[in-house]
């Protein structure tokens, strides 16, 4: 069976926000290439950096690591938003707490307004 990509990801710049959209799955086989893109989304000093997670069909406890790495990481310097909207994504980060940390909205609209200032 030939091996395919278990995680795709794109970034595009609007005024200045970063959006990050994944798609597949983030777990420890694919967190190395969530972890670059998002390294490469910051690489552009973006005023906010959003990740779209409403294609991502699994999302592991190291995925949950990186999202709260990349919130510390950026602190007080870049807004963060996460876009989690299907129970794949919501319901690991609600399970943990960390919607009391990140940032959290149903839309990549929705973030931009909350990352907005």
């Amino acid at each position: 069976m030939p091996a395919k990509d278990l995680i795709t990801t794109s970034v595009s710049y609007d005024d200045d926000v970063a959006v990050l959209a994944v798609s597949g799955e983030i777990d420890l086989a694919t967190i190395p290439a969530f972890e670059a893109a998002i390294a490469d989304a910051l690489a552009q000093r973006p005023k906010a950096l959003i990740v779209d997670l409403s294609a991502v069909d699994f999302l592991a406890s190291a995925g949950l690591q990186a999202l709260v790495a990349t919130h510390e990481k950026i602190g007080g310097s870049a807004g963060f938003a996460v876009v989690a909207d299907g129970p794949a994504t919501s319901r690991p980060i609600q399970l943990t707490g960390l919607d009391q940390v990140l940032s959290l909205s149903s839309s990549v609209a929705e973030a931009k307004a909350s990352v907005a200032g």
